[in-house]
């Protein structure tokens, strides 16, 4: 389980969908988008509730890994609708790599360079 820190909240979900929203934001903020995302959480009783987030550029999603003895959540329909949606904001043509240009980070800022 991950914990989400999300608008000064702390919202705990299953790794996967955790990992799929942090995606999803990064894909929408490349594209300067945003969106409401309805994602199962856990809450302090053990009982699973949906909670809303609006993702987009100004999004700052942090996500931890939280140890629990509570059951993991799992939602592969959400997590495949959320890879629909990343491949369907992604550029048309990805980025062609030159020879010597094995050494970057594609899509980082350049002081990221290796």
């Amino acid at each position: 389980m991950k914990l989400i820190h999300y608008a000064g909240e702390t919202l705990l979900t299953g790794d996967l969908i955790a990992d799929a929203v942090l995606r999803y934001a990064g894909a929408l903020a490349e594209g300067s988008g945003s969106a409401t995302i309805v994602i199962p959480i856990r809450l302090p009783d053990g009982t699973v509730a949906d909670a809303n987030l609006l993702v987009g550029p100004a999004s700052q999603l942090v996500a931890v890994p939280q140890p629990t003895d509570n059951e993991e959540i799992i939602d592969e329909k959400l997590i495949d609708r959320i890879e629909l949606e990343i491949e369907r904001l992604a550029p048309s043509h990805p980025p062609i790599n030159t020879p010597g240009d094995d050494y970057k980070i594609m899509g980082a800022p350049s002081e990221w360079e290796l």
